[in-house]
């Protein structure tokens, strides 16, 4: 195991891997990044995009569908669902090592697969998928990535009130994280009071970060405001969410789900590796490490973490810090909640395109191959 990551996980962070493709589950380098300590991984539509549009992996099983089938998103649909099952399998002994067979379900070893991103503001119709989806792939250390849009929320709440895993993706805003560690929590109680166990169910929260620091320093260059002020939102966000966890999952109105076998909503640090060449390649990381957290990292990210992270206990740190950073930011002219809403509109944009470029993928090699 890897020095750094085993000190990750000692602290209590899961450190995981945001990405996914059919070579790397096949030729063992998945495996050898668990092996290295990884205990979990991620995937978009934009990861997905790039897996079947640089392997050839995908062709003889794309043909066969679309020899069957003529519908790109059902034959997207069955690619993806062999990736996860794969990846899950290869994650599984983490699953269970974590709780799976002792108990309840595992802390670590999930994989997740997200909704369609064209579904985001339709309730009804991720819940359905979500089902689905899980249905599908019928494997126990699945997470469905469901969005944090307000018509997210309730599928959120709903799904968890069935039992299900969740991963809350696109979570960008302090007010917005409240509220998505609400509906797990309400999502939880209706489990209970309906007779369920809520110890099988798990999720985590995805808080994403570096993208809030490139929307922010984009607009304070705009404002022509001071340089030192460039670079700091993004982890001072990250710590007062982190706040907003401990102050939720705490306390009698908590405990008493917690005696049931409820778990925590883990935050989960996403879009960690760093936009901005004059930041180091770990500040996304070294910055925001604490316990009960996870932290996903495209392959150059775990790499350089690996080499030269600095690992410590660092997410409490600077917490008044932060306060007063959220103050200078405002002073400065910098709208926060304007921030945080572009975010949310362009994040689901940019899950939405690759999408639509995979069914265009698939539509257009399937013709080829079985012509």
């Amino acid at each position: 195991m890897n020095e750094r990551l085993r000190q990750m996980r000692e602290i209590g962070q899961s450190p995981w891997v945001d990405g996914i493709s059919r070579e790397g589950t096949r030729n063992g380098e998945l495996q050898r990044m668990v092996d290295d300590g990884i205990v979990g991984v991620t995937s978009n539509p934009a990861i997905f995009q790039k897996a079947i549009g640089d392997s050839e992996l995908y062709d003889d099983q794309l043909q066969e569908l679309y020899e069957k089938m003529d519908d790109p998103k059902e034959i997207f649909l069955q690619l993806a669902r062999d990736d996860i099952q794969e990846a899950c399998d290869v994650l599984r002994p983490v699953f269970d090592e974590t709780g799976g067979e002792s108990g309840g379900s595992g802390e670590d070893g999930f994989v997740s697969l997200e909704v369609s991103p064209n579904l985001a503001y339709d309730a009804v119709a991720t819940i359905e998928e979500a089902a689905r989806l899980f249905d599908m792939v019928d494997r126990p250390n699945l997470f469905v990535k469901i969005p944090a849009t307000v018509p997210g929320l309730v599928a959120i709440e709903e799904m968890v009130s069935r039992g299900k895993s969740i991963n809350v993706t696109l979570v960008f805003s302090l007010e917005r994280y409240r509220e998505v560690a609400l509906a797990y929590v309400r999502g939880l109680q209706k489990l209970v009071e309906n007779g369920g166990d809520p110890s099988g169910v798990r999720s985590v929260a995805s808080f994403f970060v570096s993208r809030i620091d490139s929307e922010a320093d984009s607009r304070l260059e705009d404002l022509g405001a001071p340089d030192e002020l460039k670079g700091q939102l993004a982890i001072a966000n990250a710590k007062l969410a982190y706040q907003i966890y401990k102050e939720i999952f705490s306390g009698s109105w908590w405990e008493s789900l917690a005696e049931k076998g409820a778990n925590r909503q883990r935050l989960l640090w996403a879009s960690t590796s760093t936009k901005n060449p004059d930041y180091k390649d770990t500040i996304y990381v070294e910055n925001l490490i604490g316990p009960e957290t996870v932290n996903t990292m495209p392959e150059s990210t775990i790499e350089a973490t690996e080499d030269h992270g600095e690992i410590r206990p660092t997410l409490e740190e600077g917490v008044d810090e932060a306060k007063r950073i959220f103050k200078r930011l405002r002073e400065a002219g910098l709208d926060y909640e304007g921030v945080t809403y572009t975010l949310e509109k362009e994040g689901i944009q940019k899950f939405v395109d690759p999408f639509q470029q995979i069914l265009d993928q698939v539509e257009k090699k399937g013709k080829q191959l079985v012509s």
